[in-house]
């Protein structure tokens, strides 16, 4: 690690290390991670980039930061949501929580692509995703174990959770034109109420 690296104490340096997590990620979306850099990053966020490198070691470390900072709204939009995931109201549920993935990948597509080709071949960024996708297990589990008792609960919201996601990027990213979305969708919701009733 660079010795030069330090963790800002003061308040304007923290919300100066703040300003450049923002401005970095925010072109890692619009650009996509492989075409931003450094210099566009210092630029969008009105500092030098020997500032940058200061509190951060390459765009990589901003990364990170920017995907602890603000990696559930873009890749788990349900750890923020509260959903009533009751017996009477679980087909809806369901809907709301495919519109939100469907919804969040529009937002990030580019960045989102790069991030999950990463997951791959990243271990920092495998680590990032996998504990998150387990903590978005844990917390619809949570919201469902007082409606349903099932011995196996979990293993079927991380089911749940895989069918929406693979959903969600047959709509964004694959968009085959012979396809019937709204079919597929009903078809989905239907394999999920499925799994739990």
């Amino acid at each position: 690690m660079n010795e030069n690296i330090r963790e800002p104490r003061q308040k304007r340096a923290i919300e100066k290390k703040e300003k450049i997590i923002d401005a970095g990620f925010e072109l890692f979306i619009s650009n996509g991670y492989y075409n931003t850099n450094t210099a566009e990053i210092a630029k969008k966020a009105s500092v030098s980039t020997g500032i940058i490198y200061q509190y951060f070691k390459d765009k990589y470390d901003i990364l990170i930061e920017g995907l602890n900072k603000y990696g559930n709204s873009i890749f788990f939009p349900l750890i923020n949501e509260e959903i009533d995931f009751s017996k009477d109201n679980f087909e809806n549920a369901v809907r709301s929580m495919i519109s939100n993935y469907i919804n969040a990948h529009k937002v990030s597509d580019t960045t989102h692509e790069e991030i999950m080709a990463m997951v791959h071949s990243d271990k920092n960024v495998a680590e990032y995703y996998y504990n998150r996708e387990l903590k978005m297990t844990d917390y619809i589990y949570n919201a469902l174990k007082n409606e349903f008792n099932d011995e196996f609960l979990y293993e079927k919201v991380h089911i749940m959770i895989g069918l929406v996601d693979n959903l969600c990027h047959e709509v964004i990213y694959h968009k085959h034109d012979h396809m019937n979305y709204d079919a597929m969708t009903d078809i989905v919701v239907k394999s999920i109420k499925d799994l739990f009733f």
